[in-house]
């Protein structure tokens, strides 16, 4: 289907070319003569709206409009109404194109419970990735399930449970113990040691069931972000480059991305809330 603004332009063509009426042109085409004479208002705040729209494409490169406006409203303060920003996206031919997926239909699970305040739960899982050589490495990802902030990406070439047990260690100095960290049935996690770590600062340790990864959602989801909006947007050649890269990353997470399962705002912005 043609938009009325490319109709009008073919009109406007076919009257200065082919010398035919306003009119008659209006009728071949179909759009009113109103729209024929219309004269769209530009204003400065449009270029200003385009001009940060391809910056954040350029720079979040996964950030699709619900994201980017976010960002706009939430993080930058600017008031500009979503209508008059997607319009100027989709002027700018910025849309993401979405490779549809083959959907399986599964029982509705029962909703994870929401943590009411920091700390209450934390969720914790790895992810795999390889340098540039080949070699494989790993993540430790945790985050805080309230307010879903980002508390350490852990990066070496083995991560086992003494690892695993200093980084919670580390997070713990700054941010305070959990009362319950939820994760699945890795050998790192149903180890002794961190089975005794636990029981040592009364943490309950929440094991999923098998074989059912949704019921660890909360870092599910984040660990699809940070492959897709980071991970896979790189190659790295060592480690210490891939953990100085994670750690500049995470800050951009927790501080600048809305995040759109606590109401469009930033993890940080979450956390303020606490304080009000």
């Amino acid at each position: 289907m043609v938009r009325p603004s490319r109709r009008r332009e073919i009109a406007k063509a076919y009257v200065s070319d082919r010398r035919i009426s306003i009119r008659a042109a209006c009728h071949m085409f179909t759009i009113s003569e109103t729209c024929y004479r219309y004269v769209p208002k530009l204003s400065d705040e449009n270029a200003v709206i385009a001009d940060w729209l391809l910056r954040l494409t350029k720079a979040k490169r996964s950030w699709g409009f619900k994201l980017c406006f976010l960002y706009l409203r939430n993080v930058k303060g600017f008031g500009w109404n979503h209508k008059r920003v997607y319009r100027i996206y989709r002027e700018l031919e910025l849309n993401l194109r979405i490779k549809p997926k083959k959907r399986l239909y599964r029982e509705t699970p029962e909703p994870l419970a929401v943590p009411e305040t920091i700390n209450e739960t934390w969720s914790m899982d790895f992810m795999h990735d390889q340098l540039s050589d080949g070699r494989s490495f790993r993540t430790f990802n945790v985050i805080d399930d309230f307010n879903r902030e980002g508390l350490a990406i852990e990066v070496d070439f083995s991560l086992p449970a003494e690892r695993v047990i200093r980084a919670l260690d580390q997070i713990i100095e700054w941010r305070g113990k959990p009362k319950a960290i939820r994760c699945d049935n890795g050998p790192e996690y149903i180890s002794h040691l961190l089975a005794a770590w636990a029981k040592k600062h009364n943490i309950t340790l929440m094991f999923i069931q098998p074989g059912n990864p949704q019921q660890n959602a909360y870092v599910e989801r984040y660990n699809r972000t940070v492959r897709y909006e980071w991970l896979a947007q790189y190659i790295f050649t060592t480690i210490e480059e891939v953990q100085n890269s994670a750690t500049k990353w995470l800050w951009t997470y927790n501080n600048d991305r809305p995040n759109m399962a606590i109401g469009g705002i930033t993890p940080k912005q979450k956390l303020a809330t606490m304080a009000t």
